[in-house]
């Protein structure tokens, strides 16, 4: 059954991070994975080929590049080679471990320099008192967290065009994949391209990984590259090689979803329980995919593994890296940005790399978000209008809606509905409280359900998995039943239905209140002897509309309730970090895109190709693809650049004009829902054809987020220990950084920022606009400017409180130019220690 991604639920035992730091178990014997970080700054740090000048270049008076990789001024350290570092660690390990025990995992030599360790507490304490070795880390979990989209997003009258159609749309560029693995035998990674090959990304040099479970010839010029990291998962025990396979092979499904929703081949039918649904598109049909596996049907995953994918998938040269992961739980230390994760991905920005990550499905509750750092491009997940109806119509002639991928009764007949309780053979034991869901044909009589609706019960064992309803259906079939109808079980309170494919006609009532009107019918239409109680005649009968064909609804997007929400979580260790999260949000609910034929995470589309699933996981990778279109047409923007153009274009409002909302509760969500605000979708929903034509950029440099990080009380140790570099005083927190947003978590009296903006399009004019948050006066300086192709302007905006107030409110600035470009920056405060209104 399509459901929200992220339920692999692993506990984390600990972590803390800082300088020389360990986290110690009771047990010294007991061994455990440690992620150690050596002081000596990683490979990328050397790498002259990525250093770049943030300075636009000009040709005949335009802009030709926004960055251009130039010579390093920087030489390389001799000794600098992966096999080099390998050596190095193995080195230092054998001085500190003399003579004990111990097993080395990974070296990480490219984005972070250190290795992953099998240690007890004791020789963790030892390797965290070595001169060379800056962090001791205990290893700690991580989860995971389409036909119609691409049309929605408008990319085959918009985006598609404007790289030259969906034959060449995001071609050249690589999408690096850290999620379950691929399946390569799937036609929407196919390099069959009918007389259009594919070309052979000449940045790229990962290799295709050969086992087994994934032959040769798995990989192609679509699908250039599959690893699979699993060392961590390994040593604790806990992989399981049938289930989990230890190569690329993707044995949940999840890896295989989240690849095609970002680059799958255009035009592959989407045929699913013998129903056509239309046909499927990556949102950049012609980019490349590379998979770095690391996350696993069994278990989920360790940041050892993750980062070991990570800082392969860099060193190959991938141009964009999707994660569809979320750490299981918030990690605490000197501040939550410093983890192995989220520097790896740092480094992966310094080289030119754009991340996007999925925000977590923990919402809607205030400051849920799972990916907060902000370099890390974060996104939500709204709705995208396409729905699936179906309902039951009675005897009585009540409606009753509900769910079910599945074809109506022929010809809208009336069928007769018996209860699989009152269906019971001879031998079935009738003390037996789940036979009502349906799973054993054995326990049922044929003579009395063929050719009638089965009623079946859907119980928490769905939810849990231990009872599906494809055997439901297939029960039904063995039994000669012209349909099922699913009521929902009293104890499944608040669980979120989604489509179920079905071949044979079904409903599953998505609400107890409309079971129990169902069931009220039905028991009050049996005729039963008067002595023996037996029912004698099923006089209750139904016809299933069908939910085979969409609909479509205009009062979207809308962000989902399980989209985790801003802003940036509260941190001990900084008064306020002032970045708004998400960044956007893109469709993520009811996605229909490629399923792995191993893939177990939705039991009722295994052995299907493609299957529908909801989460931001869903939402991620369709704003991958779009980046790799930015990516082909801008070539040398910056990850900062990417995120700029895809964040001030996107748009507030749905398809009816409204503004977009969002829901508020896990029950009921349709009926709990107000106007989205920053914290719930960021800067809006994606809108990929302007995203394509921004106008005006922000750009963030690296050192800019090294001065962030820097500004940080206690950090300056822990940088050096993880970039190489030393911290100069710093007083830039998340407000200053170049942004296409401004957050200030505590605004006392007044406060004064700075934007720039850089035109890469032709000259322009722009007015500056803005509604100023309540409790607070605005002003942004220039109110008008001209701004050349090629040059920056730098933008004054002064914020004075007038009121104090404790929750957080909203406002907004609009830069619109006169050739049509018009840029949104969201604005976000909480006002504190306020001037008197006479004096502002």
């Amino acid at each position: 059954m399509g459901r929200i991604d992220g339920v692999h639920l692993v506990v984390v035992l600990c972590l803390g991070i800082s300088v020389g730091w360990v986290c110690c178990q009771d047990n010294d014997n007991v061994t455990a994975v440690y992620i150690v970080t050596l002081k000596e700054a990683p490979g990328a740090v050397y790498n002259a080929e990525f250093v770049v000048k943030t300075k636009p270049l000009k040709q005949d008076g335009k802009v030709n590049r926004l960055d251009k990789p130039l010579a390093s001024n920087i030489s390389r350290r001799g000794w600098y080679n992966g096999h080099n570092i390998s050596r190095y660690h193995d080195s230092i390990l054998r001085e500190v471990l003399k003579g004990e025990n111990y097993l080395k995992l990974y070296s990480y030599h490219y984005l972070i320099n250190g290795f992953a360790v099998l240690v007890t507490p004791p020789q963790a304490v030892k390797l965290s008192q070595r001169r060379e070795i800056a962090n001791v880390v205990l290893d700690f979990s991580v989860r995971t967290a389409t036909t119609y989209t691409p049309q929605f997003l408008g990319l085959p009258q918009g985006a598609w065009p404007k790289n030259g159609g969906f034959e060449t749309a995001g071609e050249g560029v690589v999408i690096g994949f850290v999620d379950t693995g691929i399946d390569p035998k799937h036609p929407s990674f196919s390099d069959d391209s009918s007389g259009n090959p594919y070309p052979i990304p000449k940045h790229f040099s990962g290799i295709c990984e050969i086992t087994r479970d994934f032959p040769s010839g798995s990989c192609n010029r679509k699908l250039v590259g599959a690893r699979h990291f699993a060392a961590s998962a390994i040593t604790r025990g806990i992989f399981n090689a049938s289930k989990d396979y230890a190569s690329p092979s993707d044995g949940d499904g999840h890896g295989t979803h989240t690849a095609a929703t970002a680059a799958g081949n255009h035009g592959i039918p989407v045929i699913v329980a013998g129903h056509h649904y239309g046909d499927a598109s990556g949102m950049a049909p012609r980019s490349h995919i590379a998979v770095y596996k690391a996350l696993y049907k069994s278990f989920g995953g360790f940041a050892a593994d993750v980062v070991a994918a990570i800082d392969q998938a860099a060193q190959d040269g991938v141009d964009i890296i999707s994660l569809s992961i979320t750490p299981n739980r918030r990690p605490p230390g000197i501040a939550t940005y410093f983890n192995p994760i989220d520097m790896a991905l740092l480094a992966a920005v310094k080289v030119g790399i754009f991340v996007v990550q999925a925000a977590g499905n923990t919402g809607p509750s205030a400051k849920s978000i799972s990916s907060f750092s902000p370099w890390i491009f974060t996104v939500g997940a709204a709705a995208h209008g396409r729905v699936y109806s179906n309902s039951i119509l009675l005897g009585n002639n009540i409606s009753i809606p509900g769910v079910g991928l599945a074809p109506g009764t022929k010809n809208a007949s009336m069928y007769t509905m018996v209860s699989a309780v009152h269906a019971l053979n001879d031998t079935a034991a009738v003390d037996n409280m789940y036979v009502g869901e349906c799973q054993d044909p054995n326990s049922l009589n044929r003579d009395i359900i063929q050719g009638n609706l089965l009623i079946c019960s859907y119980s928490i064992r769905f939810v849990l998995g231990m009872s599906s309803i494809k055997q439901a259906l297939t029960t039904a079939k063995n039994l000669s039943a012209v349909g099922v109808v699913f009521y929902l079980d009293p104890f499944v309170i608040g669980y979120q239905l989604n489509p179920v494919p079905m071949a044979i006609p079904g409903i599953i009532l998505s609400s107890p209140d409309d079971s129990k009107i169902l069931l009220q019918y039905y028991n009050s239409s049996l005729s039963r002897d008067v002595i023996t109680q037996k029912i004698t005649k099923f006089g209750a009968a139904a016809s299933i509309s069908g939910g085979v064909k969409a609909t479509f609804s205009n009062s979207v997007p809308k962000v989902m309730y399980y989209s985790a929400r801003g802003p940036d979580p509260e941190d001990k260790f900084l008064d306020n970090a002032d970045i708004l999260k998400p960044n956007l949000v893109a469709p993520g609910n009811l996605i229909w895109s490629a399923w792995s034929s191993h893939g177990t995470d939705s039991s009722e589309f295994l052995g299907e190709n493609f299957a529908m699933m909801s989460g931001t996981s869903m939402a991620a990778p369709h704003v991958a693809g779009l980046a790799a279109l930015i990516k082909k047409k801008f070539p040398s923007f910056s990850p900062s650049a990417i995120g700029s153009a895809l964040s001030t274009t996107a748009s507030l409002n749905d398809k009816n004009g409204q503004l977009m909302m969002a829901q508020r509760a896990y029950s009921n969500p349709d009926l709990n829902q107000s106007p989205a605000t920053p914290f719930d979708m960021g800067s809006g929903f994606v809108n990929a054809t302007a995203a394509l034509d921004p106008g005006l950029i922000f750009d963030v440099a690296y050192d800019d987020y090294m001065s962030f990080l820097c500004s940080i009380n206690g950090s300056s140790p822990v940088v050096l220990n993880f970039t190489g570099m030393s911290c100069k005083t710093s007083t830039i927190n998340g407000a200053d950084l170049n942004l296409p947003s401004i957050t200030i978590a505590k605004l006392n009296q007044s406060r004064t920022v700075q934007r720039t903006v850089m035109n890469i399009a032709r000259n322009e004019t722009y007015r500056v606009g803005w509604t100023a948050p309540l409790g607070a006066s605005l002003k942004a300086e220039p109110m008008q400017f001209f701004i050349a192709s090629g040059e920056r302007q730098v933008l004054t905006i002064s914020i004075n409180a007038t009121a104090n107030s404790p929750v957080v409110t909203f406002g907004k600035i609009g830069l619109f130019g006169d050739k049509g470009h018009t840029i949104h920056i969201p604005l976000s405060i909480i006002s504190k220690n306020c001037y008197n209104t006479t004096n502002t």
